[in-house]
């Protein structure tokens, strides 16, 4: 019985037999050729195949109710045409070179270039282009692919690209490990779309004698247990099968009140990326949107949003959610999340740096096109502004003021807004915490963004793994200004909700109901589960100082 831990995308147990997906061993020689035309005939050749598998791959995607399979496949095809791609390509072959050879230097040449980059998000865009130029490499040198599985099966190998992932049948896809990966890769954003147990980044070394060995992945602890003896084998059968209860008797709780024991009621809210994820915000019977991360529309931009493309994507959503409540976080660029076209300086300390409302500071249009994106959506549904990053009372009235010049701006232009849009903050910084009370003045509510509280108020690095013996996210300080937040909101007559990673932590919903909190948002798997754990709470009995 062999071991592995990684990092986890999605959170379950998954059995099968494993299958380890190797590369195509395709020897690529830097060959050279006289007859130049052929091998670019060969290369838009390939180019057109590729976007017509893709294409086929996106409605397929669509024709299954799985958008966000459908949204990476269109990302795919405008990489085929991508202009660096095919500058690299051509350049190497009219020095000569066979197509597939140029293709797998423009291939090295630009994954290189993301994963030299600072933002988890953007390295993730590595695999992108691999599995892109695998493609066009595998159509080149006609190699076809066999995907076919007979059994429950768990695949392995270095890393699993999205067009790897939706050709496995999906009732025999038990689960994922790869050796590198990121949680925030493509990869793992269909994995949990399709709830499939998922390790990435184990460090595991791939042995060819793991082939058709059972294995158990085990997501709530980021395990990975290959060849496992009878007796832990039947003790993971047994917890899948308590899971699959879990998970039906769940779905009867859809269309039931979020509600304690003793009756006190709450908001479950949902944490989405894009419009797309509605549906299953709307699937797992979520109160509203407690988080719409706006800086997705940034980061997948190649230059900053326009205001009418922004708008859409808020008019979507709010559309969608049919009157509940959608807040969207207004940009949060900064720190693990950079996109190049901001031009932001190189800092010894991004996390502590030039991010958030503070780039809107130093650059007021950005904050403006926002807002006015926001301001005209607000028409179509129960808009609420979020602002991140905020330290001080100033700050706040200075996005309130720009709000105000907003308004009047598409007022004279005839243009229609809600004139009750909230606009309120993230308590994210132990400042904002520290000076709750000042800011629930002039705020219209929190939402505590507890994976940075967390970090600042722990000085810890929560993607720093060699501390995670010591990122306690139940420290006694951390609850402590939590509950201060909350405390101040309420004596404002203002809400306070939570929309990070603790929200989802089940050994703190008591804590969480004890101290009065009024919304939480997670991400839409974990709705259900929340509302369940809620009906087993009594608020009347909750003993908040054993937390803090």
């Amino acid at each position: 019985m062999i071991e592995f831990k990684g990092k986890t995308v999605f959170d379950s147990i998954g059995i099968g037999k494993i299958k380890i997906l190797s590369s195509h061993d395709i020897t690529i020689t830097p060959d050279k050729t006289d007859d130049v035309d052929a091998e670019i005939k060969s290369f838009h050749a390939a180019k057109e195949k590729a976007q017509n598998e893709l294409t086929a791959l996106y409605d397929k995607a669509l024709k299954n109710g799985t958008p966000d399979e459908a949204e990476i496949f269109s990302i795919h095809k405008m990489m085929v045409d991508d202009m660096d791609l095919e500058d690299l390509v051509l350049n190497k072959l009219y020095e000569g070179y066979k197509a597939n050879y140029a293709l797998s230097l423009a291939k090295k040449e630009l994954s290189a270039m993301f994963l030299a980059m600072d933002d988890e998000y953007m390295r993730a865009r590595s695999s992108d282009v691999q599995d892109v130029c695998d493609r066009l490499i595998n159509i080149i040198s006609n190699v076809s692919d066999d995907y076919s599985v007979d059994e429950d099966t768990i695949l392995m190998a270095f890393d699993i690209t999205p067009s790897e992932i939706v050709s496995f049948d999906k009732d025999k896809l038990k689960g994922i490990v790869t050796v590198y990966g990121s949680t925030s890769s493509h990869m793992a954003i269909i994995a949990r779309s399709m709830s499939i147990p998922s390790i990435v980044d184990t460090g595991l070394v791939l042995n060819e004698s793991y082939e058709n060995k059972r294995c158990i992945i085990d997501g709530f602890r980021s395990l990975v247990i290959i060849d496992p003896d009878d007796e832990v084998y039947k003790e993971y059968q047994h917890l899948l099968h308590k899971l699959k209860r879990e998970n039906e008797r769940r779905k009867k709780l859809i269309g039931k009140p979020n509600i304690t024991k003793d009756g006190k009621k709450l908001d479950i809210f949902c944490n989405i990326g894009k419009s797309k994820d509605v549906m299953q915000a709307i699937e797992n019977d979520a109160s509203g949107i407690g988080l719409f991360r706006s800086e997705f529309l940034y980061l997948e931009s190649k230059d900053f949003p326009s205001e009418d493309y922004q708008f859409e994507e808020y008019k979507k959503t709010l559309e969608k959610m049919n009157g509940k409540t959608v807040i969207i976080r207004t940009m949060d660029i900064g720190a693990d999340k950079q996109a190049p076209y901001f031009n932001l300086p190189k800092e010894d300390n991004p996390a502590l740096g030039l991010r958030s409302v503070r780039i809107c500071f130093k650059k007021p249009e950005i904050m403006r096109t926002q807002l006015r994106a926001l301001y005209r959506a607000s028409k179509y549904g129960k808009l609420k502004i979020m602002v991140p990053m905020i330290i001080s009372v100033e700050e706040v009235l200075w996005v309130k003021k720009m709000a105000e010049e907003v308004k009047t701006e598409l007022k004279a232009e005839g243009v229609e807004y809600d004139e009750n849009v909230e606009i309120g903050i993230m308590i994210e910084t132990p400042a904002a915490a520290i000076i709750s009370d000042e800011l629930a003045k002039v705020s219209d509510f929190f939402s505590i963004g507890s994976n940075d509280l967390t970090q600042y108020t722990l000085a810890i690095d929560r993607q720093n793994q060699s501390l995670d013996n010591i990122f306690n996210p139940k420290h006694k300080a951390l609850l402590r200004l939590i509950k201060t937040s909350v405390d101040n909101a309420h004596k404002y007559g203002k809400w306070c909700g939570i929309c990070g990673e603790l929200a989802r932590n089940f050994d703190l919903t008591e804590f969480f109901v004890g101290i009065g909190i009024d919304e939480l948002s997670v991400s839409a798997p974990y709705v259900l589960k929340l509302r369940e754990k809620l009906l087993e709470i009594d608020s009347k009995a909750v003993n908040i100082s054993k937390y803090i």
